[in-house]
């Protein structure tokens, strides 16, 4: 869309409020004109690519406490009452897209169809179905579902690398569940990362306005091809404030085959911590490169280390892409899987040099909890730092789990099991009995207690 046209348009709209063009002309169906030139509309593409987006309505049932009180467990265990809960149903609404018309497969969010018990997908024709989930990502928030249904229509795939800021793109979803809403805007920024949203970021961010339930939605381009899934917004008032971002299609589908072929998606280990480079980096090293991520931990006999980068190290391109930031290296490793190769140009101070290192196997520093007992299922234990009492530290909880309703928080340090004493995981795993109660002891910072787990 030229300046001329965007002017036409604005001439347009004023002329309308002044009664100078006949509305009706447009409500009856002929083309509107201006200097005998037909107006520009998104109509034709939208009918076309609006089949091609869905609703999804999901369902999942939880336990929640009759009694608020009941929900504290040192309340529950001070007073020795048992828990009493009954089950309610949690609903949520988001978008999806097809595309592959012929399996089925619907792409969403991770999130908007996170553990849930029902997933409902309406289509554009008003049919509606009971999805069945093939696999998912969350630390890429991508998931794929399948529905059982004929005569679908599935978007085209862009090539989301040629994108530019300034493009002009169009978001499709169900906002607040409005099905089969359309809002148009730009390309803000490409490339945003480091947002906290996701552990692998790589948004593009764009003005067309996105609000809850436009999750899993198309971005499209003006020719109705898919460039990006809506999958956060920006909202410090709670509303849309024209800060939204999707994913870019070159990650998704990468991830989509994953989860196609093996339901999820196993990453390998490079074995590298980077930070961004910044000014005071580039001066207190003296170097003469000033864009790329910082070496500043190689993990002992990991593949980054048989290849002979070092801490200090600056990375410029991974597999031919620029790194500019150490999300980038994030990204671009977390395609990746065991095996593959990585090429890497990186500057050895001012020495430019270049090396291939060998995707490897992730070592499990970290255990997930349902490996040691079905009540710790969501938690992920681990090791203490070397400056801590020895235990089993709690790293990560999921909040939708048995343990955070239990009363346990990351952070947590294990000291006893059955009042056996654990210093690491063989010692905790040795300790429990996966079939009866687990009663642990806790170290809360300069706090101890009992927790039960039945």
């Amino acid at each position: 869309m030229n300046t001329q046209l965007v002017k036409q348009l604005l001439l347009m709209s004023i002329l309308a409020v002044c009664g100078s063009i006949p509305l009706m002309a447009h409500a009856a169906g002929l083309p509107p004109y201006i200097d005998g030139q037909p107006l520009p509309s998104l109509a034709p593409m939208l009918e076309r690519a609006m089949p091609g987006v869905v609703n999804i309505a999901t369902s999942t049932n939880i336990q929640v406490s009759e009694n608020p009180l009941m929900q504290d467990p040192f309340f529950r265990q001070f007073f020795n009452v048992p828990e009493q809960s009954r089950q309610q149903q949690k609903n949520s609404l988001g978008s999806g897209v097809i595309i592959d018309s012929k399996q089925g497969w619907v792409l969403t969010n991770n999130h908007v169809i996170d553990k849930a018990d029902k997933i409902l997908v309406t289509l554009h024709d008003g049919r509606q179905l009971n999805a069945e989930l093939i696999g998912a990502d969350p630390e890429s928030d991508i998931a794929v579902i399948h529905i059982p249904a004929e005569n679908l229509t599935q978007l085209p795939i862009a090539d989301s690398s040629q994108l530019k800021v300034g493009d002009f793109v169009v978001a499709i979803g169900s906002p607040f569940g409005l099905s089969q809403t359309v809002t148009s805007g730009i390309v803000s920024a490409l490339g945003r990362s480091g947002l906290g949203i996701e552990k692998y970021e790589n948004f593009i961010q764009t003005d067309a306005s996105i609000n809850p339930g436009n999750s899993g939605g198309a971005l499209v381009n003006l020719r109705g091809e898919l460039i990006g899934m809506n999958t956060a917004i920006f909202a410090p008032s709670g509303g849309n404030v024209g800060i939204g971002f999707a994913i870019p299609t070159n990650m998704i589908m990468t991830i989509k085959d994953l989860l196609v072929k093996h339901g999820k998606v196993t990453r390998g280990l490079l074995g590298v911590t980077s930070q961004d480079l910044t000014p005071e980096l580039v001066n207190a090293f003296n170097l003469e490169n000033k864009h790329g991520a910082v070496i500043s931990r190689i993990e002992s006999n990991s593949p980054a280390a048989k290849a002979g980068l070092e801490p200090g190290d600056i990375i410029v391109t991974a597999n031919g892409k620029p790194v500019k930031s150490s999300q980038d290296i994030s990204n671009i490793v977390g395609l990746l899987q065991i095996g593959d190769k990585v090429d890497i140009d990186y500057f050895h101070g001012n020495e430019k040099k270049e090396v291939t290192a060998i995707i490897g196997k992730p070592e499990q520093p970290q255990l997930a909890g349902e490996k040691l007992h079905p009540l710790l299922q969501g938690a992920v234990l681990g090791a203490t730092p070397k400056d801590q009492i020895e235990g089993v530290v709690i790293n990560k909880i999921n909040t939708a789990s048995y343990p955070w309703r239990a009363g346990l928080r990351p952070g947590d340090v294990i000291v006893s099991a059955n009042r056996y004493r654990v210093r690491n995981l063989d010692e905790l795993k040795q300790a429990i009995d996966p079939d009866n109660a687990l009663l642990i002891n806790i170290q809360r910072g300069q706090e101890g207690f009992f927790v039960v787990l039945r």
